[in-house]
């Protein structure tokens, strides 16, 4: 299946009203903006996109929504985290009746499972759609590692296209190439490895903190993208104490208060997660309001 998935998506945050339900004016209102900023395509109910939150119902509000805000100017993927491979494959069906261009599919959740349950489900979920499949690999966050000699036994699922990778070893990325070569499109997915990922041959970026600073985000990308290392690596050392958010345990909490604070959005989560108080607030709006008041000024490049 030939897709061309390449550069910035955005894992885009849900926003949430004072009384925790959705408000998609203000999902799409954030969403415009990231599109004016030059994403090229965003991943809606991703980790950052609390999909667990959501109640089925709402998630399909969510993807219906977001692509008729769209208009067909980006590709509109959306995540599949669902706790048994049946729901995952339903939420797949629907997802491609909704007019989602791709799926990035986690694991199940809850459950560990091994190599075999793993790629049993990858290939179930993928062959419940004709959509193209991003398959999110991150065991950090979800105790199941999808190995580089495991994406060479999925070769054979035709629309299992690219990969995002979370791992944190950023060795995956030359190992991936070396056992499979260019089969997979190969997605950075922890912000603060970015610059590494890319010059190991990453295509693009599944990007958290984006939802806040999606001006510097693009340009760090494009200088990367372009080969200009020295002033994507200047970039990158004022960036990094923010994409290191993206990589705690309350990332979601970290970069919806990044967005508060930038003005493009609301800091409101759904519980179990609650708002940071006390000495963590304040450490993590240190790091955010330093990082405004440094804000690098930035040169047109595209």
């Amino acid at each position: 299946m030939k897709t061309n998935w390449k550069g910035v998506y955005p894992a885009i945050t849900t926003q949430f009203r004072e009384d925790e339900s959705l408000n998609l004016p203000a999902t799409a209102k954030h969403l415009e903006v990231m599109i004016q900023a030059g994403i090229h395509g965003v991943v809606l109910l991703g980790t950052v996109g609390e999909n667990t939150a959501l109640e089925y119902v709402e998630k399909l509000e969510v993807l219906r929504e977001m692509k008729q805000s769209v208009r067909g100017r980006i590709p509109v993927l959306t995540g599949v985290a669902e706790y048994t491979t049946a729901l995952a494959c339903r939420f797949a069906r629907d997802a491609e009746k909704a007019g989602m261009d791709g799926l990035m599919v986690l694991p199940a959740m809850v459950y560990k499972s091994d190599e075999r349950e793993t790629m049993a489900h990858y290939r179930a979920v993928a062959g419940a759609t004709g959509l193209p499949v991003m398959a999110y690999n991150n065991p950090v966050s979800y105790s199941v590692d999808i190995t580089p000699e495991m994406f060479r036994e999925l070769e054979d699922v035709p629309n299992l296209v690219a990969i995002k990778e979370s791992s944190e070893n950023v060795r995956r990325i030359t190992d991936l190439r070396n056992l499979i070569g260019d089969r997979y499109i190969l997605f950075g997915g922890v912000d603060d490895l970015v610059l590494e990922s890319v010059l190991l041959g990453a295509e693009g970026w599944i990007s958290g903190l984006v939802n806040a600073f999606p001006d510097e985000n693009r340009a760090l990308w494009d200088l990367a993208a372009s080969g200009h290392w020295e002033a994507a690596r200047d970039l990158y050392r004022w960036y990094t104490p923010l994409l290191h958010l993206d990589t705690k345990v309350k990332l979601v909490q970290y970069i919806k208060l990044a967005m508060a604070e930038t003005g493009l959005g609301s800091e409101r989560t759904r519980a179990p997660r609650l708002k940071i108080e006390g000495a963590e607030r304040a450490e993590i709006l240190g790091i955010i309001r330093e990082a405004i008041a440094t804000r690098p000024k930035l040169h047109a490049s595209r």
